[in-house]
């Protein structure tokens, strides 16, 4: 069996350290990729910070495993804009700058966070901006795959489960839509995790890691993740597997000498 692709994601890990100090980190750690919630303050940034981030990937000489993109005001609890009317030309004006830089990086996995509902608004409503966006962001991205994900510890947010996911990709229709397994917010929710990994095996286009409970490195929490991840690879995943968890520790990457993770 193959050993697993890890990627870092640089958007919840050493964020204490510049764009470059972090990425140059994750290189020195052993790893080979990296992946980032989206990067800009705004659904539409200046050339010039475009510019910036693709000059500090490309010089740290990692790949780019995953980019997400505009997902709102994240600290205010937003989760994407993908489903929200009114908001579509964010969405797509980011989506553009998404192909820029995956063009420019080789990216091929980017992240539509699906959005909360709206009070006011009628669900049915949302899920059509949803199809709409998504169609949209297929056809820019072609030749790349938009990915769709189940969120934990957002109420609001209507993707809780993998079946959730899967229906929206099923709606859209696009060849190019595809399943984030993140086992984390899976398990959180109370999905079974070893049931979706077998439903949907074929469905799944990128996988994010934390251990739960508290999103931690594998091996601080009670999650199977090992068991999940030869699953996953003895099924056929040769994909990117992102380490989307907190650590406050001085090497956040210890858990993988220490043998201690399950």
């Amino acid at each position: 069996m193959p050993d697993p692709r890890f990627a870092v994601n640089c958007s919840i890990l050493l964020t204490q350290l510049p764009l470059r100090a972090r990425l140059d980190t994750v290189r020195a750690a052993g790893f080979e990729a990296a992946e980032f919630w989206w990067p800009f303050p705004t659904a539409t940034p200046a050339d010039a910070d475009v510019e910036a981030f693709v000059d500090a990937v490309r010089a740290s000489g990692l790949a780019l495993a995953g980019l997400n993109l505009f997902a709102g005001d994240l600290p205010a609890g937003e989760r994407g804009v993908v489903s929200w009317p009114g908001r579509e030309d964010e969405l797509l004006a980011s989506v553009r700058v998404a192909a820029y830089v995956g063009a420019e990086l080789g990216c091929r996995r980017f992240n539509a966070l699906y959005g909360n509902r709206l009070p006011g608004h009628d669900p049915a409503e949302q899920d059509a901006v949803a199809d709409h966006n998504l169609a949209a962001a297929a056809a820019e991205l072609a030749g790349a795959t938009v990915l769709l994900e189940p969120v934990s510890g957002i109420d609001a947010y209507p993707l809780r489960t993998a079946a959730d996911a899967v229906a929206v990709v099923d709606r859209v229709g696009a060849a190019n839509v595809g399943l984030l397994l993140d086992v984390y917010h899976l398990a959180v929710n109370g999905d079974d995790v070893a049931a979706a990994i077998d439903r949907f095996r074929d469905r799944i286009a990128h996988v994010q890691l934390a251990d739960a409970p508290g999103r931690g490195a594998p091996g601080t929490g009670t999650l199977p993740l090992r068991a999940w991840i030869d699953d996953l690879l003895a099924g056929g995943y040769d994909g990117w597997m992102a380490l989307e968890h907190v650590s406050a520790d001085a090497d956040p990457f210890a858990w993988r000498t220490e043998g201690s993770w399950r």
